[in-house]
């Protein structure tokens, strides 16, 4: 159980923009493919063997998917990656994942999406937002990141100076295929990427003053992996202290002291816990 105090907190920040979601791939647990039974791969080991035709990788290559994708990016090219990502993400249809029906009705103001499939930005698919897209191994800029603008209806590239601050703002750092695919999927790719984060590159300069003080909510989020501990490091610098909530059942010892070095308390539950006590909350509201 969640005392009530904490979920009340967690609740008006969510509501006045000061508590940002952090969402992970366990948010898209129950997402199905329209046209079988097969699952979203969403997690490390369920990319890489999507990626490979369903047939494990060797044991070093398992442990997480940048590695997997690098392997096969240097025998057959990075193109086929970032086809694989596209076909996957931004041409196969899939069922919507509750948790993103739920985000819907809430819009947060700001939200971090490691995930790369278009959920999120459908949830926002009627109202004006900006969209910041991770990029790695780009010629000619030292920025790691593309900036677009949501009219309601489509979007526009758009540069740091013309970005209006009133609006929504959905960050997707290791990429998405709409607008324009883009990607961060294989180690060399997050070496670049994560270099520029800790230099402020990765990171538009609205963003890095609007960020401040802010907390974090981390839902569907493991952090057994070194590459989602140092992004989300960056990504939550300048955050309160305590700088915020992971809902994650059964954490093990090394998350846990993760969290704990990050000011971010553990809460051994699933994000339904949040969810059922939001929609109770508007029930009553109603009524």
């Amino acid at each position: 159980m969640i005392d009530s105090s904490t979920m009340n907190e967690i609740i008006a920040g969510l509501q006045d923009g000061s508590v940002v979601p952090y969402l992970g791939p366990g948010v898209l647990n129950d997402v199905m493919s329209v046209e079988n039974d097969a699952r979203i791969p969403a997690d490390s080991e369920s990319l890489i063997l999507a990626m490979n035709g369903g047939q494990p990788m060797a044991p070093r290559l398992m442990y997480e998917f940048p590695r997997a994708a690098m392997n096969l990016e240097l025998k057959k090219g990075r193109s086929y990656v970032e086809r694989f990502l596209t076909e996957t993400y931004g041409q196969k249809k899939w069922q919507r994942a509750a948790f993103h029906d739920w985000l819907a009705e809430i819009t947060p103001p700001y939200v971090i999406d490691i995930n790369r499939d278009t959920q999120l930005q459908d949830s926002y698919r009627d109202i004006p937002h900006t969209l910041i897209v991770g990029t790695a191994r780009l010629g000619g800029t030292n920025y790691r990141f593309k900036l677009y603008h949501y009219d309601g209806s489509n979007y526009s590239e758009i540069e740091q100076d013309q970005t209006d601050k009133n609006l929504p703002i959905l960050f997707k750092p290791m990429g998405t295929p709409t607008p324009s695919p883009s990607y961060i999927a294989a180690d060399a790719d997050y070496v670049d990427y994560i270099t520029e984060l800790m230099g402020g590159f990765a990171i538009p300069s609205f963003l890095k003053e609007y960020r401040k003080n802010k907390r974090y909510l981390l839902i569907g989020m493991r952090l057994t992996r070194d590459t989602e501990r140092m992004v989300l490091s960056d990504m939550i610098f300048g955050a309160e202290k305590p700088a915020g909530w992971s809902f994650m059942p059964s954490p093990t010892e090394k998350e846990k002291r993760f969290c704990h070095n990050k000011n971010i308390e553990v809460i051994e539950a699933d994000w339904e816990q949040l969810a059922q006590e939001v929609t109770s909350r508007r029930a009553i509201n109603v009524a």
